[in-house]
C-alpha cells in the first residue's frame, strides 16, 4: 500500500517522456513522413517502411538516453 501512494499518481515514467519528446522530435523535423511530390518535379524514390521504423527507434533511443541524462556528452566525460 505505501508503494502506491508513494509513487504518486503524477509521476510519469522515462518511457513515457522519451515517447512525448519522440513525438515532438519527429513531428517538427519531420522524421517518418514521405516526401510529397510537388508539380513538375519528381524526386528519388521514397524511402522503405522499414527505413522509417528504423529512424524512429534511433530516435527513440536517442530520446530515452536524453531523459535519463545518459547523453553522448557524458558517456564521452566517462
Amino acid at each position: 500500500m505505501d508503494t502506491l501512494s508513494s509513487a504518486g499518481l503524477g509521476a510519469r515514467r522515462n518511457e513515457d517522456i522519451a515517447l512525448d519528446l519522440l513525438k515532438f522530435v519527429a513531428g517538427t523535423a519531420g522524421v517518418g513522413k514521405t516526401a510529397v511530390p510537388s508539380t513538375g518535379f519528381t524526386g528519388a524514390s521514397g524511402t522503405k517502411p522499414e527505413e522509417h521504423v528504423n529512424q524512429l527507434l534511433a530516435l527513440y533511443s536517442r530520446c530515452l538516453k536524453a531523459v535519463e541524462g545518459k547523453g553522448p556528452e557524458k558517456e564521452a566525460a566517462k
